[in-house]
């Protein structure tokens, strides 16, 4: 069997013709193994990332499996470049059908940034204040039956529901990834109930050492995950994944015809399955406080 994440996922042949996807952080790991088999399934392909380099080559794959593809870049620790970013989405395409927020980071080191209306913790701001931007700048050119997928990670079970990321006082970079992941999980659904339309989820898509995501984190965290990275994976099954066996599940949640019925407003999942987040994921009041948060950090109203 192929190990591809479109085939892992069982929508190898599902066609996407005529569709168009934006993903996120496609230049490496999930977003560009995402990236390239919506493209694989016949989607037009928007690519996002920092390094032009890296977004070309995506382009130039995506390409070579027929695909119309193109590279925009955005710094999503940067209000300003996300709305610059969602600007030339718009100039690029009249409509989006698939909109996968895949980018991600993890700091090693506490810092506040600029967010639009206040300034908040850095890992906060690019993991959740940027798709909270980007969906939120899209959102009348997202298509009525088209979808929104946030990668969130069972890393959000760690987080308590305490989103104070107006300080740095005390950082820790695990904590505050974990923290940004819940408010993926909380964010999705609370998109859902505010999005006419389109269906939104967020997901685990796995744990892949080897990707990108760790490169600014901490001396420990990154000798912990290299080590991993090195291993076979005959010594680390259910632990480690490949890019492509993680980016089976968003894969699947942008373009499975059985999510639409499944799914039509706010859910998490896990290998191509719905799952029950962390019991703060599924409170409201968090849920609604994390928005009334979002929305004052950034100055923009749903």
């Amino acid at each position: 069997m192929s190990r591809n994440p479109e085939s892992l996922a069982g929508v190898a042949d599902v066609n996407l013709s005529g569709r168009t996807a934006v993903v996120t952080g496609a230049t490496s790991g999930i977003g560009r193994e995402t990236a390239l088999a919506l493209a694989r399934l016949g989607a037009d392909l928007v690519v996002h990332g920092r390094d032009a380099a890296a977004g070309e080559r995506v382009v130039a794959a995506a390409e070579d499996v027929g695909a119309d593809a193109a590279f925009l870049s955005a710094d999503f620790a940067d209000p300003v470049a996300v709305d610059g970013f969602a600007d030339a989405v718009r100039a690029h395409t009249p409509t989006v059908d698939l909109l996968v927020n895949a980018a991600g980071a993890h700091f090693s080191d506490g810092r506040l940034v600029d967010c639009g209306a206040d300034r908040a913790e850095r890992t906060f701001a690019v993991n959740h204040l940027a798709p909270f931007r980007l969906t939120r700048r899209l959102r009348d050119v997202v298509a009525d039956d088209g979808r929104v997928v946030v990668v969130a990670s069972r890393l959000h079970r760690r987080a308590d529901g305490s989103f104070d990321v107006r300080s740095v006082d005390g950082y820790d970079g695990f904590a505050a990834y974990c923290r940004s992941k819940l408010a993926n999980v909380l964010f999705a659904d609370a998109a859902a109930e505010r999005l006419d339309g389109p269906a939104v989820a967020s997901c685990h898509p796995g744990f892949v050492p080897g990707s990108g995501l760790w490169r600014e984190a901490s001396l420990p965290v990154r000798v912990a995950v290299g080590a991993l990275a090195a291993l076979p994976n005959v010594l680390t099954p259910g632990v480690v994944d490949t890019a492509a066996e993680a980016a089976a599940t968003p894969t699947w949640l942008a373009a499975s015809q059985r999510q639409a019925a499944i799914h039509p407003g706010g859910g998490y999942f896990v290998d191509c399955e719905p799952a029950e987040p962390s019991d703060v994921a599924r409170d409201d009041a968090v849920r609604e406080d994390l928005w009334a948060l979002s929305e004052s950090l950034t100055g923009l109203s749903w």
